[in-house]
């Protein structure tokens, strides 16, 4: 399964861009989204940008990852060990 994640471009250096990922920095290459501009949302899978995401979307799909992971925190291992 592949997993795409919005981050928004902190700053551009010809095709490629610094990213954030909630709170995470990263390196992106923009050679898929060339108008793309500083303080917009993308996609990002494996270092590209895969398409421009408006500001409301990308917030929501963050959202739901976080939910996901809150989720997880709070669910007990459904696998027990072998006695």
């Amino acid at each position: 399964m592949c997993l795409a994640i919005p981050a928004r471009i902190e700053s551009i250096d010809g095709q490629m861009a610094q990213v954030d990922m909630s709170g995470v920095q990263y390196t992106t290459s923009l050679v898929l989204t060339p108008d793309t501009k500083v303080g917009q949302y993308v996609i990002v899978h494996a270092g590209f940008a895969l398409n421009l995401l408006d500001e409301a979307e990308a917030q929501e799909t963050l959202e739901l990852f976080q939910e996901m992971a809150d989720l997880e925190k709070e669910t007990p291992d459904s696998i027990s060990e072998p006695s």
